[in-house]
């Protein structure tokens, strides 16, 4: 397996949540990594917090010019690129018959369209070093929640965009991959608007852990230790990796 010493990566969604704990392990283990999201205060804050090995690059995904930037500033702060992870996103949840067009369209352009524009931009660069592009999917492609319709959509886009973009670039010694994690509490429940505080997030994830097999939720930290092994491995393509407590299997706890 390959050694993280010395890699540049490119970490989206990189200010909070589990693109937070990624760049922290990745820093850790010698990478140089460059973080990306839309609140530069905050992509800041989470860049010095981490150190000399980290640079922030903020910048909205949905922008091309800023998805250029993004590229170009860990190209240069890495002198080159050895894997990108997507793992900015947004979620837009409710029921079918109060959805609206415009917020499904953005919904899309953030979670998968961006993601698949980073990759034509640092395809050549991940050439040169034969690196990895790993997704961020979801176990919401594995059980149904009622209300999460767009949110689920744009995760089994990914997924199957995972497969197809594998078997497209293994050729240019590319591998691609997608991490399905479970629940894990980040801000993202917040910013989507389906809770009002952190403290809501919590206790709407607590209710979820008799679904867990393992009877517990994730961390970001554990998450990230999956993408580590995605990015590290050199057979490993095409895959899926679920790293959910057991969530996706359908278990209640009694």
């Amino acid at each position: 397996m390959r050694s993280i010493q010395g890699m540049s990566v490119l970490v989206t969604g990189g200010g909070t949540g589990i693109g937070l704990g990624t760049a922290e392990r990745f820093a850790e283990s010698g990478a140089l990594v460059t973080i990306t999201g839309r609140r530069e205060q905050l992509l800041r804050e989470s860049a010095e917090r981490i150190g000399s090995r980290c640079r922030a690059v903020p910048g909205d995904v949905t922008i091309a010019e800023d998805r250029c930037r993004m590229v170009e500033g860990a190209v240069d702060h890495g002198g080159g690129l050895d894997a990108l992870l997507n793992l900015a996103a947004n979620m837009y949840a409710g029921p079918i018959t109060e959805l609206e067009e415009d917020r499904l369209l953005d919904l899309f352009h953030g979670n998968v369209v961006a993601g698949m524009m980073l990759v034509q931009l640092a395809k050549p660069y991940l050439m040169d070093r034969k690196g990895c592009v790993v997704f961020a999917g979801s176990v919401h492609t594995q059980r149904a929640f009622p209300g999460a319709s767009p949110y689920a959509a744009t995760k089994g886009a990914i997924e199957v965009l995972t497969g197809v973009l594998a078997a497209e670039l293994g050729r240019d010694g590319i591998r691609v991959s997608c991490i399905r994690p479970g629940a894990v509490h980040t801000d993202l429940i917040v910013r989507s608007g389906m809770v009002e505080t952190n403290q809501d997030a919590l206790e709407r994830l607590a209710g979820l852990v008799p679904a867990h097999a393992l009877d517990r939720i994730g961390t970001a930290e554990e998450i990230a230790e999956a993408i580590e092994y995605l990015v590290r491995a050199d057979w490993t393509t095409g895959n899926v990796l679920t790293v959910d407590g057991g969530l996706g299997l359908g278990v209640t706890q009694t």
